[in-house]
């Protein structure tokens, strides 16, 4: 089967592979600009994602947006997605089995904008992408390559809600990112 990006949608919106897809009000699919050289991806949409079925446009949408505009960057030149395409109640973190039903869709948005730079957005999505045991706190900001791609994880922008400290480390993870950029123009 060839996979575009409207197949991925039909595909995503008609998806029942794990429980999430009965509680869901909708499925949040990747956004932003298809010919992207950067990639972020975070662990699953929050409530509001699910409700407006677009990712990042909570209150943790308003901190990436400051942070991209921080570091120089818009959401028109990114794209931005999450392992799980249906919101767990409660924000909990994702299942084992529910990453796994989803994982598919990342690999064909992957496929298809083929990155440059993938930026992991928190340890779920880091420890999914780059290592399983990928420590958050202490790996933040390091780079490795994969496939002529660099991948490199930062905290949520969650994490600078409940600690607004946080937010130079992150900027700064964020400038890096466009360094790196610069880099592979």
């Amino acid at each position: 089967m060839e996979y575009t990006w409207n197949t991925i949608e039909r595909h995503i919106a008609a998806c029942a592979n794990c429980p999430l897809s009965g509680t869901r009000q909708q499925p949040v699919m990747g956004r932003g600009s298809r010919e992207a050289d950067i990639m972020f991806i975070a662990e699953a949409p929050g409530g509001e994602e699910d409700r407006q079925g677009i990712p990042f446009v909570g209150r943790s949408g308003e901190i990436l947006d400051r942070l991209l505009r921080d570091s120089g960057l818009t959401r028109e030149e990114i794209y931005i997605t999450n392992i799980l395409k249906c919101h767990p109640p409660g924000n909990r973190d994702p299942k084992e089995e529910e990453k796994a039903a989803c994982f598919p869709y990342l690999k064909y948005e992957t496929f298809l904008l083929k990155p440059k730079i993938i930026v992991c957005l928190g340890r779920v999505a880091a420890q999914r992408i780059i290592a399983p045991d990928f420590k958050i706190t202490r790996q933040h900001g390091t780079w490795t390559c994969r496939k002529d791609c660099a991948l490199t994880a930062t905290y949520h922008p969650s994490a600078v809600l409940r600690d607004p400290s946080k937010y130079e480390t992150v900027k700064k993870d964020f400038c890096e990112i466009v360094k790196k950029r610069e880099e592979y123009a």
